[in-house]
């Protein structure tokens, strides 16, 4: 099986790198076409699990704070330990996927999803279930980092860069359907059934892994080094300002847009009184938006329009909605209501889908000898930050939006500043 992925690995990058006006014999073009669409699958399943995890359950909270009897904040800190994991497994598998290939590592770490996700259903307090829920997200870093590590395997420049708006389409169907799945499995059962679902999910994933994904790194990419080498890859990595800087910036947008997960099942159901069906139907809209304009990304800027000005407009975009809704949330403008709230949070996912691929894409390129150390990075980035942002939309109780508004803005304005200060985009003319 590993020798076949290494195949597909090499089908895929002939069709990337033929020179224009020699293309493939007709079988190979179709074979590698076959395999690229395969391949984009089975890794858009990995990328989309994260959410999936995360976005299904947004809908119970409320229903977990009552049936374990806990408080709001300590629920929150299901999500919190999520993520927490997610973050510290990716520090561990990345480097692992570097020195032993990208398939062994993902196999166990879905296998251990798959059980830890199985516990949640039977979690009988608060404390056991974010237990349970910071082992499963150790064990799915592994779906996150080994898929980011594989696209950078594969592909390279603005190949990338596409590649990457085309994972957002597909992972983004999870966040747009998630919801919704939660919302109507609360109507046939309790907040259980949701991990019982996310158990099934996790089985067929593991299975189409071990099927159809071959292993992408070949043994003489490999490095051999134990946990000392790991370190001193991650060290030289750290210390590159320009892949720092992206990696900053790209991990506050991403805090900027966990603190609405976080806080908006509350926000929206119990400040503004929607039905979880209706809270589903929002997020679902906000996850459109954030697809649409990362296809417009990947499909129309790419290759016409430098990555780092899609950023900056992303950004600053990400600025000013959350400015926006600061001062709605506030009573700036009176009570507003939802409609114009919802507007404001519409306007800030959907800026999402310049900023994330972007900052993904550009901090990549520039880590071609250690992709899955830079993909932990990122991703270990991300979850921290994004970890903390979460309960700290809590901190001032369930009356109020104006704590959520407020990470969005500190965070937003922050990766701008991080983007502009370390990564410089003007002193770098020839970036794509």
């Amino acid at each position: 099986m590993p020798e076949s992925g290494v195949s597909r690995a090499q089908q895929i990058r002939t069709t990337d790198t033929a020179p224009q006006g020699a293309p493939l014999p007709g079988r190979a073009a179709t074979a590698a076409r076959r395999t690229g669409l395969l391949v984009t699958l089975v890794l858009g399943g990995l990328t989309a699990l994260p959410p999936l995890s995360m976005d299904m359950y947004l809908p119970a909270l409320p229903a977990v704070t009552d049936s374990l009897h806990a408080p709001a904040a300590t629920v929150q800190l299901t999500l919190t330990a999520c993520l927490t994991g997610m973050a510290l497994g990716q520090v561990v598998v990345g480097p692992m996927s570097d020195r032993w290939g990208r398939r062994r590592p993902l196999l166990l770490g879905m296998a251990v999803y798959v059980l830890a996700t199985a516990l949640c259903i039977f979690a009988p307090s608060a404390g056991l279930l974010i237990a349970f829920r910071l082992i499963q997200g150790l064990a799915g870093a592994a779906g996150i980092v080994i898929a980011r590590a594989v696209v950078r395997d594969m592909y390279d420049g603005v190949a990338m860069a596409r590649f990457f708006s085309t994972l957002m389409l597909i992972s983004g169907v999870a966040p747009v359907i998630a919801p919704v799945i939660g919302g109507q499995v609360l109507r046939l059962t309790d907040w259980r059934g949701i991990f019982a679902v996310l158990t099934g999910v996790g089985l067929l994933l593991t299975f189409v892994v071990w099927k159809w994904l071959g292993e992408t790194l070949p043994p003489a990419e490999r490095h051999t080094g134990g946990i000392g080498d790991a370190l001193r890859t991650m060290r030289g990595l750290l210390a590159d300002r320009v892949f720092t800087g992206y990696m900053i910036a790209g991990s506050l947008a991403f805090a900027a847009l966990f603190a609405y997960v976080s806080a908006s099942p509350f926000v929206i159901q119990e400040i503004y009184g929607a039905s979880p069906q209706t809270f589903s139907l929002l997020f679902g809209i906000n996850s459109v938006g954030l697809i649409t304009v990362g296809q417009i990304n990947g499909k129309l800027l790419v290759g016409r329009v430098s990555l780092d000005k899609a950023l900056t407009f992303g950004l600053v975009v990400i600025v000013a909605a959350a400015t926006a809704l600061l001062l709605m949330t506030s009573g700036v403008f009176g009570d507003v209501g939802l409609v114009p709230v919802a507007a404001g949070l519409f306007v800030l996912m959907s800026a999402m889908g310049l900023a994330m691929p972007n900052t993904n894409a550009q901090a990549l390129m520039r880590t071609k000898h250690a992709a899955g150390s830079a993909s932990a990075l990122l991703g270990t980035s991300q979850f921290l930050i994004g970890a903390i942002a979460s309960p700290l939309v809590g901190i001032a109780g369930e009356e109020t939006a104006v704590p959520m508004a407020v990470v969005q803005l500190v965070c937003a304005v922050g990766a701008l500043a991080c983007f502009l200060g370390l990564c410089r985009p003007w002193q770098r003319p020839s970036a794509i």
